[in-house]
């Protein structure tokens, strides 16, 4: 049975317009979730006064059982068209959803934007638009769910207006040829089939829209590497470390130098899934073997890349940022933990160097005292420690960061250039 292609789907928009029901609604149409589970939580949602929010709740009950640590079968969280195999991200708030967007290795190939029609562009709309475009994802799809609501039902004239509100917001940062659908998540129009409450939609479902999504080229021909999630020891076999090729092929036999660790050895196996392989490519989820290299000599957040081309480690880097969520102000000498791929350095804002115009990018002030929140800049920024970072123009996959302080996600951004430190 060969492999489906692999998209990695996030859904965003504003908190209150059905993201949780309209997932909830493609997971139960792919039988992802039993009839019976459905029937149950519609009768405790009854129960408790919340009629028609049982897909919802499948959603929220499995970030419940998340949240107390007991493990979900991810089936929940994948589904499996006659094109593709998904995989989605699960993006509550803003704050969850920047962290899950560039940290970790999901990267999503595509975003589905869920607008309420009765609502239309909310605040966080807006910013949900200005993310995705900001962080580099490539594909949108937008679905303006809730047409049951609009009144009258099912309205044409509202699902225009919204669309063209949104169209707008789309193109202010450079978004063209978005695809739309009017949907109802709840009662199922246009998500899976056509809707016979709408004839006036002769466009596509979201399900077709969802397969006409274009798969990302796997970057072979970049530079290898592989950022760490976890270093094992196994009895028998060695140092193990973990990770997701992100970049570039590993083979068996290739020698490997993991930074900022600065050790190298030979890889000596190669497994995915508990299966020995010969050769890994960007995506793979793997566990490789290296000659020479002991379990206390490397840890999460070092990259493994070939001899010949290693993990570009910063002395500073030029970045721009934009500012999501910040109590006061950003000033020089700020030292928040940055988190790009695997690693989370502590890193101090050394320069910044302007402010940026939100929608055109010219330069909006030179180097102003202090940022704040909404605002984009770029600046210089200094590891505290050695990392690994590459400029989002070569190696996009390890180019982009979150900046958490408070527990929370502050800003986002990309690194533009690197001044490399001499290991």
């Amino acid at each position: 049975m060969a492999e489906k292609p692999h998209l990695n789907i996030v859904f965003i928009g504003h908190v209150d317009h059905g993201k949780s029901t309209t997932v909830g609604r493609l997971l139960y149409e792919h039988g992802e979730i039993d009839q019976r589970i459905i029937d149950q939580y519609k009768k405790e949602a009854d129960q408790k006064g919340k009629a028609t929010f049982e897909f919802a709740w499948v959603m929220d009950r499995l970030k419940e059982e998340r949240d107390r640590g007991l493990t979900i079968d991810v089936a929940h969280r994948k589904f499996v068209t006659d094109k593709y195999y998904f995989t989605i991200i699960d993006a509550p708030g803003h704050r969850d959803f920047v962290k899950n967007m560039i940290t970790g290795t999901s990267q999503a190939d595509a975003a589905i934007l869920i607008v309420a029609a009765p609502e239309g562009v909310m605040e966080q709309t807006k910013e949900h638009i200005f993310l995705a475009r900001t962080l580099g994802v490539p594909q949108m799809i937008v679905a303006i769910n809730k047409m049951d609501a609009t009144k009258p039902p099912y309205s044409k004239e509202r699902f225009e207006k919204v669309k063209k509100e949104v169209e707008q917001l789309l193109l202010a940062v450079g978004w063209k040829d978005v695809p739309f659908v009017p949907i109802s998540g709840y009662y199922g129009d246009n998500v899976m089939k056509k809707s016979d409450k709408m004839p006036w939609w002769n466009g596509p479902t979201l399900i077709e829209l969802l397969n006409n999504l274009k798969v990302p080229p796997k970057p072979t021909e970049k530079p290898l590497r592989v950022p760490v999630e976890d270093v094992y020891s196994i009895t028998g076999i060695g140092t193990v470390p973990v990770g997701r090729v992100e970049t570039g092929v590993m083979k068996v036999g290739d020698k490997v130098i993991f930074m900022p660790a600065n050790v190298s050895g030979e890889v000596k196996s190669i497994e995915m899934h508990h299966q020995p392989m010969k050769q890994a490519v960007p995506g793979d989820n793997i566990g490789f073997n290296v000659r020479g290299v002991g379990k206390k000599d490397i840890k999460r957040g070092d990259v493994a890349g070939h001899m010949n081309t290693p993990p570009t480690v910063a002395k500073s880097f030029t970045a721009q940022i934009v500012v999501l969520n910040h109590p006061s102000v950003i000033a020089p000498g700020y030292t928040p933990v940055f988190h790009a791929h695997t690693a989370q350095v502590a890193c101090r804002f050394e320069e910044i160097i302007k402010t940026l115009d939100r929608k055109t990018g010219a330069t909006k002030e030179d180097h102003p005292d202090f940022i704040k929140t909404g605002d984009i800049a770029v600046v210089k920024i200094v590891p505290t420690k050695p990392m690994v970072i590459e400029p989002v123009k070569e190696i996009p996959q390890l180019g982009r960061f979150a900046i958490r302080d408070m527990g929370m996600t502050v800003a986002a951004g990309q690194c533009i250039e690197v001044e490399k430190k001499q290991m």
